[in-house]
């Protein structure tokens, strides 16, 4: 049985099974919130606690890890995401690995933040 080769095919990372990782072209585009309360919508967040407090700095490392693992348009890292943010607390994220490494691949800064 042969297998495609894994140069032969290029993969897009998925956040899930199906679903590509969605991720911004530039950091300086991601104008999220720094402080107060965020409530996500429901298509990123299906439990009814959907609102963190962006001052408690385990809220805020939630709040990213669901929306940049269950996003699936570019507008919701520009309204919920902050670049700066999301570069200081990168290593802190718990994310998929495909999620992780789609990031790392556009954004190198990333990858020794």
């Amino acid at each position: 049985m042969q297998g495609a080769s894994p140069t032969a095919t290029r993969v897009a990372h998925l956040a899930r099974p199906g679903r590509p990782a969605v991720v911004a072209r530039t950091l300086t585009e991601l104008a999220g919130p720094t402080r107060g309360v965020v409530e996500l919508p429901v298509r990123l967040m299906w439990n009814t606690e959907r609102t963190f407090d962006l001052g408690d700095p385990d809220q805020l490392l939630w709040l990213y890890e669901n929306v940049l693992r269950e996003t699936t348009r570019t507008e919701d890292l520009r309204q919920l995401v902050d670049g700066r943010t999301l570069r200081r607390v990168w290593r802190l994220l718990n994310l998929p690995r495909a999620v992780r490494q789609a990031w790392e691949s556009r954004h190198h800064a990333l990858r020794t933040a």
